[in-house]
Formats: structure tokens, C-alpha cells, sequence
């Protein structure tokens, strides 16, 4: 067998070309995927408004978006005649860079292993990995605000103000709902995240269900996606910051929403179910060794990396298509609505959280209970039972209840006879209030209320 201590690094020459291939693999096959969610999007109203979608160009529309990405090259431009040039053009290269930089520190798969050299299947492993996303997606609020400013025009101003607003407010509680997971992983790298659910045997959703739930609410406004496209708005404001846009500049805004769309799809996965971790599998099996260091198993080096991608692209492809439904189904939220969501509810919900979970990690702590600890009877020369995380995952789904009663207001758990005798308390409300108007008795004529 092979032991770990005869694995050599890679040279800086192979450094260098693997680093090469990986960004040119992992950021042509990100634009392709982004190119054909856009075709997905459109099968999916198709398939929700009973109707048949695109099916004209290739075998059931499959070449749609190529023909969409050649027509929007040869359309012309158009620049408004006060429009500032310079950032006018800046703007959608501000937003799509940000949504496409921010997916190279995601780990897609686990190691490679080639010869004697094992390589992680991340663009870059960077030592703040989580800061550096959080940091740099919301930049991309930046290229929206002066679109919206640089256009002038009153309707893209407002869409752009939307949108600033909007991040502001639920940038705070998408960071908060991260600190729970800092709290048992004790690193920012993501790799780690994975490696700690896989420890544990309990993915994070179950253990932060708090903070999964607004994770996946802020992540919705922060793609500017229904029920939080305020700053769009097609009904208020025409099509809100890039009204003025047009041809290939007002594609590039489409590209950076559904590249945004897929790496908050694929941070999700990674942060709540695991990433590329398949149930039953341990870290020791993903990187081929046992706890002594043996290399294990003999199967081909590759077979682990593809599979291990072919569960991540899965779980990446249950929150895009979650993203999407919503879209069809839910309606606009109100602006005071979204602003009173995000101040008034998840802020402090969020809050609430991290200092319940501190605690709970703490009087963990104080009793001996580690989270990569297993506990229960051995079954296979293993144990199974995370009771670190069980405990975490039943504090968490009290806390959880009350978040969401506090947020449905008892509209809908109450059930239908409650709403029913909340409408005929309203309605008779109403019927009071016009009962009590002052009638107006016009001169030489009859009375009327």
C-alpha cells in the first residue's frame, strides 16, 4: 500500500498548468451552464403555464440560447445622448464579474488523486474563503447602482437606489446566518465545511435550520429574483436599472443574474448539504487514505472526483430549479414589505440565533461532547449517532418554529377557520365605519351618504 508521506507536491510547473486548466474547465463549462439555464428558465414557465417553450431552434430548442448569444452580438447599440459614457459601459462588466470570480473558491468535487500528487478540485483554496465570497458578490450591487445612475433616466435611478437598498438590508443577515457554521467548523475555508459535515455525519441544513432558511430568503434578494425583484419591477419602473440598455450590454446583466443564481445555488449546497459529500462516505474515503495514512481501496483515481462532482452538480440543480419555480409562482413582495422582512425580522431573528447557537456550542463544550465525535452502538466498526449535531438541529428547529410563526403573522398555520373569522372581523369593521359617515344633505335635493 501507499502511504501519504510518499505523495510528492506538485512542482511549480505543474502548478502552474494545472491552475490553467482548472480556470479555463471551470469557467467555460460555468458560461456554457449559465448560457443554458436561461433555456431551462424558459422550459420551466413553458411547463407551469401549460405552453411548449422554445422548440424551433435545434432538437426541442437546444440551440436557443447560441441563437439568442449570436442575435444579441448583432444588434445595435444604442447610448442615450445624456448618458455618461464611461460608466454607462462600465456597469455591466461591474455586475458579471463579481458573479463569475466569486465560484472559484467553491470547491466542485474532492481531491484528484494522479500519480503521486493530489490535486483539490477548487480554482482557488484561499485561506479566507467565505469572507472572500461574501466580499466580493456584493460588489456586484455596484455595476447595478451605476447603470442606474449613468442611464439618466428617472426609472433606472430608482431601480438602481432598489437595489442598494435592497443589498444593504439583507447583506447583514446572510453573514450572521454564516457565523453558527464558524462556530463548530472553526475555519472560513470551504473545503472545510464540507470535510467538518462529513465528520459529523449530519449535514448543516439539519443542524442551522435557522440559519439555512434565511441563507436561502437573503439569497433570493440578493440575485434580485422574485419575490425580490424590486429593483426590475417591470409593472413600477419598465425594466428598472437597464431600461436603457440594449444589445450585448443588456445581455451581460441577464448573464451575471443566472451566474449569480448558480453560484449562490452551488454556496448553498455547500455550506448546508455538504457539497460534493455523498451520504455514507467519509473524509478518509474521499481522499483515498485511512486514519493511519493507508492508501485504501482500488479503484481508478478518478472514479471518486467524478462522482463526488456528479453530487454536487445535483444538489447545485435542486436549488437553481427552487429558484426558478418560485419565480412562477410567488408574486412581487411590496418594497415595505421587503424592507420590513429584512429590519424588522430577519435582523434580529438572525441575531437571536447566533447567540442561542453560542450557547448551545458552548454547554456542548463545557460537557466533552466534540462534534467529530460519534456516539451510539458500533455497527460495521463504526459509530453513526452525531450527537453534537442532533442537539444542534433540535435547538434549532424550536427556534425555527417560532421564526416562522413570527414571520407567517398566524395567517397561515392558523388555518382557514381563523382567517375566516379574521375577514368577517374586517369586513365588519368596514361596515361600521361606513355606518358612521356623516350624511350630506345638498341643497334642494335628496340625501346622500
Amino acid at each position: 500500500m501507499q502511504n501519504v508521506s510518499q505523495l510528492q507536491p506538485l512542482t511549480d510547473t505543474g502548478y502552474l498548468i494545472a491552475s490553467i486548466v482548472r480556470v479555463l474547465l471551470v469557467f467555460v463549462a460555468l458560461l456554457g451552464i449559465v448560457a443554458y439555464l436561461t433555456l431551462l428558465e424558459r422550459k420551466v414557465s413553458a411547463w407551469m403555464q401549460d405552453r411548449i417553450g422554445p422548440n424551433r431552434v435545434g432538437r426541442g430548442g437546444f440551440g436557443q440560447p447560441i441563437a439568442d448569444g449570436i442575435k444579441n452580438i448583432l444588434k445595435e447599440e444604442t447610448n442615450p445622448a445624456e448618458a455618461n459614457a464611461v460608466f454607462f459601459t462600465l456597469a455591466p462588466m461591474l455586475s458579471i464579474i463579481p458573479a463569475m470570480v466569486t465560484f472559484a473558491v467553491i470547491p466542485f468535487a474532492s481531491p484528484l488523486r494522479l500519480g503521486n500528487t493530489v490535486i483539490p478540485m477548487v480554482v482557488a483554496d484561499l485561506p479566507v474563503g467565505i469572507l472572500f465570497l461574501l466580499a466580493f458578490s456584493s460588489l456586484g450591487v455596484y455595476g447595478i447602482v451605476i447603470a442606474g445612475w449613468a442611464s439618466y433616466n428617472k426609472y433606472a435611478l430608482l431601480g438602481g437606489l432598489r437595489a442598494g437598498a435592497q443589498m444593504i438590508s439583507y447583506e447583514i443577515a446572510l453573514g450572521l446566518a454564516l457565523m453558527s457554521i464558524f462556530f463548530v467548523v472553526g475555519n472560513v475555508t470551504l473545503p472545510e465545511v464540507v470535510y467538518r459535515q462529513q465528520e459529523m455525519n449530519l449535514w448543516f441544513a439539519a443542524q442551522f435550520s435557522v440559519s439555512f432558511l434565511f441563507f436561502w430568503i437573503a439569497s433570493f434578494a440578493e440575485t434580485n429574483r422574485l419575490p425580490f425583484d424590486l429593483p426590475e419591477a417591470e409593472s413600477e419602473l419598465v425594466t428598472g436599472y437597464h431600461t436603457e440598455y440594449s444589445s450585448m450590454k443588456f445581455s451581460m446583466f441577464f448573464i451575471s443574474e443566472y451566474a449569480h443564481v448558480l453560484t449562490v445555488s452551488a454556496l448553498m449546497a455547500t455550506l448546508f448539504l455538504g457539497g460534493w459529500d455523498i451520504p455514507g462516505w467519509g473524509r478518509d474515503d474521499m481522499l483515498g487514505f485511512d486514519a493511519q495514512g493507508q492508501w485504501v481501496g482500488q479503484r481508478p483515481e478518478w472514479w471518486l472526483t467524478l462522482l463526488t462532482l456528479g453530487m454536487f452538480g445535483a444538489k447545485t440543480f435542486f436549488f437553481i430549479m427552487v429558484f426558478m419555480i418560485v419565480r412562477w409562482t410567488v408574486p412581487r413582495f411590496r418594497y415595505d414589505q421587503v424592507m420590513d422582512l429584512g429590519w424588522k425580522i430577519m435582523l434580529p431573528a438572525a441575531l437571536t440565533a447566533v447567540v442561542v447557537t453560542a450557547a448551545t456550542v458552548l454547554a456542548l463544550d463545557s460537557f466533552g461532547v466534540r462534534p467529530e465525535k460519534l456516539y451510539g452502538p458500533t455497527i460495521l466498526g463504526r459509530q453513526f449517532v452525531p450527537l453534537y449535531g442532533l442537539v444542534l438541529a433540535a435547538v434549532n428547529a424550536v427556534m425555527l418554529a417560532a421564526v416562522v410563526w413570527i414571520m407567517d403573522k398566524g395567517h397561515v398555520l392558523a388555518g382557514t377557520g381563523a382567517m375566516e373569522a379574521k375577514r368577517a372581523h374586517a369586513q365588519e369593521l368596514a361596515r361600521r365605519r361606513t355606518a358612521q359617515r356623516p350624511v350630506r344633505v345638498p341643497v334642494g335635493g335628496a340625501a346622500q351618504p
